[in-house]
């Protein structure tokens, strides 16, 4: 594995959507030993590490997963001196419009509370409603990280994935049809979730993408983006939610300055 490096960002690292690409799912349960190895380093205590002051963090779970998946990272931020939020989503599958607006509140809700703005740390599909919320929020977000997210496409994503966010599709549709009638889980989606996803990233708002080379979900190109500070880190997706190396940045990015 290579070490954390920051990219380069140029014309050839444009995402090409291909017709399909099966990703490498069974590597992604590595995330396993990520997690073990993050609990045996220094950096799981704090060694060496900025400490945090109270700012507030709202942590946005990936597709499929919930609050849970991220309640490690959140005991740590909290060892560090920051102050976790949680999303209140037990399983990310409902349309991204209805979970955005729902954010939406929790963000004004700790903003008012605390006084401050508030730092998003999003992954995978949580790095989508992070980008969304900060473009909606300005004034209410103090920066964005990414993990593991496409920041402007986010179908371009492994063949099962992509089935997966089919059978999300169909659910919401059938449910819903105002939300079907909207393309809801589609390229063409014409809520207001979409038009804040597409938007241009605000200035103010620092942006940082972890990805993954060896990511076996998303194709890690979405992930590099010219108006985000890009940093690769080793490892699976499902374990940038536990990765030491990613764990590492974001203290650092989350350091107050």
């Amino acid at each position: 594995m290579g070490s954390d490096r920051e990219c380069a960002v140029s014309d050839t690292d444009a995402t090409v959507l291909e017709p399909k690409w099966w990703g490498s799912h069974v590597r992604e349960m590595r995330w396993q030993a990520e997690l073990a190895r993050l609990l045996a380093d220094p950096v799981w205590r704090g060694v060496g590490l900025p400490r945090g002051n109270g700012e507030p963090v709202l942590l946005i779970p990936g597709f499929l997963a919930g609050d849970q998946s991220l309640s490690v990272m959140a005991t740590w931020l909290r060892r560090l001196g920051h102050a976790p939020r949680r999303a209140g989503i037990s399983f990310n599958v409902q349309c991204a419009d209805t979970a955005v607006h729902r954010l939406e509140r929790v963000l004004h809700h700790i903003h008012l509370s605390t006084g401050r703005k508030v730092a998003i740390v999003g992954h995978s599909r949580g790095g989508h409603f992070a980008k969304a919320l900060a473009s909606r929020c300005p004034q209410q977000v103090s920066q964005v990280i990414s993990m593991g997210a496409g920041l402007d496409e986010p179908f371009d994503i492994s063949e099962p994935t992509r089935l997966a966010v089919e059978g999300a599709r169909r659910m919401v549709h059938r449910r819903d049809p105002e939300r079907a009638a909207k393309g809801c889980f589609t390229h063409t989606c014409l809520c207001r979730y979409q038009q804040d996803y597409r938007a241009p990233f605000p200035e103010s708002i620092p942006l940082t993408s972890l990805y993954s080379k060896g990511d076996g979900v998303v194709r890690w190109r979405a992930c590099v983006v010219p108006y985000a500070r890009c940093v690769e880190v080793p490892g699976s997706h499902v374990g940038l939610a536990f990765n030491r190396h990613a764990y590492r940045e974001i203290a650092s990015t989350l350091a107050p300055a």
